[in-house]
């Protein structure tokens, strides 16, 4: 490993594959945090995917992932990014899918790991290269997904920068559900991060206290940093209450975060107070709806009271961002619907639109399975925080909210949260002084 020479310690090298992507959750965690570093002081020199839009202010190289899997994932957003009709858009899609389909399905066949794992190279390459002419103070790297976690660890094995790890979703948890090679993957990541980061980061005490157990020499290095999010930069709309009960979902809805838990609940309300069935309405605002859901919906006596509004998108005609209209969105929704999952990473794992919905002060429905430390931060800022396994919690949940809204008793709460991206970044400075004391 070559010697860390002394660096600009207000430069940071930042690894970070989702910047500036609209939209997305691993991206708003990082991109919050920019405009406090900036005003600390800090020069941040950010290395993304080209998934985002690119900075205007920053120092801020966008690379492609070399693997034909990491080609797909990437091209897909860029090209959703700059071709804004839909019809020249899904066939500019198919057609690079084509293309690389032979050399994709080989590479899963080989390689049946996380499809961004290839990023590692551009950005070791560029990373090696920036240290080399601007001398940053040290490497931060952030996931997910992982792979500038491996790029940062090699950065730190060639020329022995200080390494800051922020490990936004756990790497290994229990009922793991994916194959033994994305298995071996996350194993030989958290391996390295707990063996090698001077100070890494988990976002719950769970997360932090398991990986600390798999890894005993993480030690004291291993620190607990809420994700939060800070207050959007907007007028906020005032929430006024309208002809429908509006429960609505933002995010996205997979087979492990799905809708079997909620849709009984509203049948269960429905069915013991039918009055409600011309007012309640269920939205759901992201991506299409996963098959496990479908299925449920199928079943589902009330197909009515379900509405799928699709992604928000950015608007062109108002300049706003997909992020800006989700928000707005929020503002005028009578409760918001949070689900936390049904498997074993819901023990470790947080959802960060749940910081977000938080700045929105509208009242918050969370269905959250085996997890206390997250009842207890809803419970804490009044929110609803019910057993996602016990079907009567959450209708009963669901029927106190509806004979709020009935008698105009869900105005917004008014309350500032504690969570925001300016007292995270209190946090990561402190580390980061901590850890440039230690190497000097």
């Amino acid at each position: 490993m070559a010697q860390a020479s002394t660096g600009n310690p207000q430069t940071w090298l930042v690894l970070s594959h989702a910047f500036n992507m609209d939209g997305r959750a691993a991206s708003q965690i990082m991109t919050d945090k920019i405009p406090h570093l900036v005003a600390a002081g800090i020069t941040p020199i950010v290395l993304s995917a080209v998934t985002g839009r690119r900075d205007p202010v920053l120092e801020h190289h966008q690379l492609l992932a070399p693997s034909p899997a990491g080609l797909r994932f990437d091209l897909r957003h860029y090209l959703a990014l700059r071709i804004h009709n839909r019809i020249l858009l899904r066939l500019a899609k198919m057609l690079m899918q084509l293309v690389l389909l032979p050399f994709y399905l080989v590479e899963k066949l080989l390689l049946p790991i996380e499809n961004n794992w290839s990023w590692f190279i551009p950005a070791y390459c560029r990373g090696a290269r920036i240290i080399r002419e601007r001398r940053p103070a040290l490497v931060y790297s952030c996931g997910s997904p992982s792979s500038g976690h491996l790029a940062a660890y090699l950065l730190k094995k060639k020329f022995g920068l200080p390494w800051l790890c922020e490990v936004q979703d756990p790497l290994v948890y229990k009922d793991y559900p994916f194959g033994p090679g994305k298995r071996r993957w996350a194993q030989f990541l958290e391996k390295r991060i707990c063996g090698h980061a001077d100070i890494a980061w988990w976002f719950t005490p769970a997360a932090l206290e398991r990986a600390r157990a798999r890894h005993p020499e993480l030690g004291a290095r291993g620190r607990l940093l809420h994700p939060a999010a800070d207050p959007p930069q907007r007028t906020k709309i005032s929430y006024r209450k309208g002809s429908t009960f509006v429960l609505a979902h933002f995010g996205s809805i997979s087979p492990t975060r799905n809708l079997t838990q909620i849709l009984p609940a509203i049948a269960a309300v429905l069915q013991r107070r039918p009055e409600f069935r011309s007012v309640l309405r269920l939205r759901t605002y992201g991506a299409d709806w996963d098959a496990v859901s479908e299925a449920a919906l199928q079943t589902f006596p009330f197909p009515d009271v379900i509405e799928k509004m699709g992604r928000l998108e950015a608007d062109p005609a108002t300049g706003k961002s997909g992020r800006e209209r989700v928000l707005d969105t929020m503002d005028t929704c009578d409760a918001l619907l949070l689900l936390h999952g049904i498997d074993g990473f819901t023990e470790e794992y947080f959802p960060s639109k749940a910081y977000e919905y938080l700045w929105s002060q509208r009242p918050i429905l969370g269905l959250i399975r085996r997890n206390p430390d997250a009842v207890e931060l809803l419970a804490r800022e009044g929110h609803d925080a019910v057993d996602a396994e016990d079907p009567g919690a959450i209708a009963a949940a669901l029927e106190r909210l509806l004979t709020r809204w009935q008698g105009d008793d869900l105005a917004d709460n008014g309350r500032t949260s504690p969570y925001s991206a300016r007292a995270s970044v209190q946090d990561i400075l402190g580390w980061a002084a901590e850890t440039l004391r230690a190497a000097a």
